[in-house]
């Protein structure tokens, strides 16, 4: 889940729902300047699918210690600190799972995952909130997703659809970075960052160059983008929220009764050049 404050409870996005966002993102990614991804289908695939695992775990939402809803914040952009309220076990299984059911069907869009899962786990994780037993199943985690790329890569190798360049290991890394990118941008968008950002790795051009793509804040839910990464000087998208009333919670079957009362509602953000 992500959260988003308001004045009289949280906005809540599923972390299905935030992953969509950033395939639409991806899917109007492109212009003049920064190249567009190829296979498009299967790097689209992966990005809009990315998250599909947490679905059931979205499904019971918990609250935290302060009984607040337990989602992405504003205050975890930039650093995954938040596993002093995380059950590791179940949370790695479900990052697992979020990996291999799309790579089961569609090992080019499930590496991708597995990259993004990596990175996330090993670059941006804060080890010091991890007990000793916790980081032992991190590590074996990582380990065994080491293991499973280097499967995937070999069926990627082995894909007589896929072209030369599609298979090598710059496209792929490519892709991966598109997929940073966008994920990035619809966890801004998500939780209303309000701070100047950048979408984490530089990004593939046209001529061959990658550079970094800035993202200023003009108003909740409204970035410029510099330099402009899509066709359109002004692009909105839109994307599905639940609002429950009330800042805390005694339990999280409170919030669960209050989240699946709330209507799904539209929620928009724009991008501008």
């Amino acid at each position: 889940m992500l959260r988003m404050e308001s004045e009289t409870g949280w906005w809540l996005i599923t972390h299905p729902d935030h992953a969509r966002l950033a395939g639409a993102f991806a899917a109007a990614w492109g212009n003049a300047q920064f190249r567009k991804p190829e296979p498009r289908a299967r790097v689209l695939h992966g990005i809009a699918s990315h998250d599909d695992g947490w679905a059931v775990r979205d499904a019971h939402p918990v609250i935290t210690r302060q009984g607040r809803p337990s989602a992405f914040s504003r205050e975890l952009v930039g650093k995954y600190s938040a596993f002093e309220e995380i059950d590791i076990e179940e949370y790695l299984a479900v990052r697992d799972r979020a990996v291999r059911m799309i790579a089961e069907e569609d090992p080019y869009a499930g590496v991708l995952i597995l990259m993004h899962t990596c990175n996330l786990l090993t670059e941006h994780a804060d080890r010091s909130t991890i007990a000793p037993e916790g980081l032992a199943l991190l590590d074996e985690f990582l380990d065994r997703q080491r293991a499973y790329k280097a499967e995937l890569l070999s069926a990627i190798a082995a894909d007589a659809s896929l072209t030369v360049a599609e298979k090598s290991e710059g496209t792929i890394e490519e892709h991966f970075r598109l997929l940073q990118a966008c994920d990035n941008l619809s966890l801004l968008t998500c939780v209303a960052y309000a701070s100047p950002a950048h979408l984490l790795h530089p990004l593939p051009c046209t001529d061959g160059s990658a550079v970094r793509v800035d993202v200023l804040p003009v108003a909740p839910r409204h970035f410029h983008l510099k330099p402009w990464p899509f066709a359109s000087a002004e692009m909105q998208f839109t994307f599905p929220a639940r609002h429950v009333r009330g800042l805390e919670f005694k339990t999280a079957a409170e919030l669960e009764a209050a989240f699946h009362a709330a209507g799904v509602e539209s929620l928009s953000v724009m991008l501008s050049a």
